[in-house]
């Protein structure tokens, strides 16, 4: 018999410490946890904080640990000043990833502009895009250069599906995020070495299949050929909003059984329905 466990997301604990969150979680018998933002922490308050986790069954995910001031990561930035910033953040969150014995660090796909802090998940303001093969070039270079890292310390990246909206695509006339459609994600990992994946955030997809009209299905069937993990939320199409989800949502019966990385990012202050959610994902996955 498998012993999956399914991680809940701190993502919607951003405003608190990330001590805070892992006592409130552990007080709730979470303990199956993928730390992904929140707020800074002290550099003696990062060392205590990691030294805490070990023999804890702890991922983790983009803007994890925190930086000290807030930036966008942006590995297919043209600011050479960003793109030092954003590999040097992966490479802490490798190092830390190590420390606490987890198989995976995983990040978002880079973008064609660099947006503001408040702008993620929002309406962007136009500015001018970088060229989409000028970024895809660079941001491909940056996994590669991240991979020979990690390979060193013996930990698997994951790269994560952007989101793309209406609003965003309009504002652009054209869509400023990478690997949003299944094409262009199929075709990357094509591309690279054989110790990065790919985390589909269902969610995502959804929203991105209906800007884009990619038939979302189809799509989902597809990238599972590929899929290393998942982020699990749901959606009205629109926006991506982490809604909660249940046995009868429109993915379930697609997911795959045979990985080890499934991640509910559901943003909801009733825990409650985050632990029924993980109790039903979990007896499917066992």
């Amino acid at each position: 018999m498998n012993n999956i466990k399914v991680f809940v997301s701190t993502g919607y604990y951003k405003n608190i410490s990330p001590i805070k969150t892992l006592k409130y979680l552990s007080k709730k018998n979470i303990n199956d946890i993928e730390f992904s933002g929140g707020l800074p922490m002290s550099t003696k308050g990062e060392k205590k904080f990691f030294d805490s986790l070990n023999g804890k069954n702890i991922k983790l995910h983009n803007y994890f640990p925190p930086p000290k001031k807030k930036f966008v990561i942006n590995l297919a930035s043209k600011d050479e000043n960003i793109l030092k910033k954003s590999i040097n953040h992966v490479k802490k969150s490798i190092i830390y990833s190590k420390k606490i014995n987890s198989k995976y660090f995983s990040f978002h796909a880079g973008f064609r502009i660099d947006p503001g802090v408040k702008k993620l998940g929002k309406k962007f303001k136009k500015v001018k895009m970088t060229e989409k093969k000028v970024s895809e070039n660079i941001f491909l270079k940056s996994v590669k250069k991240i991979s020979s890292f990690a390979l060193k310390h013996n930990i698997k990246i994951l790269v994560e599906n952007n989101v793309i909206n209406k609003k965003n695509l309009y504002t652009f006339e054209g869509n400023p995020l990478l690997l949003t459609h299944p094409r262009d994600i199929l075709k990357f990992f094509n591309k690279t070495p054989s110790n990065v994946g790919f985390l589909l955030d269902v969610g995502h997809l959804k929203v991105s299949a209906k800007t884009e009209k990619f038939n979302l299905i189809q799509s989902l069937k597809k990238l599972n050929k590929i899929v290393i993990g998942y982020h699990l939320s749901d959606n009205d199409f629109i926006e991506d909003r982490n809604l909660g989800f249940s046995k009868n949502s429109w993915f379930m019966k697609f997911l795959r059984k045979d990985l080890d990385y499934y991640t509910i990012e559901v943003y909801d202050k009733n825990i409650n329905k985050i632990k029924r959610i993980k109790n039903f994902l979990e007896k499917r996955f066992n």
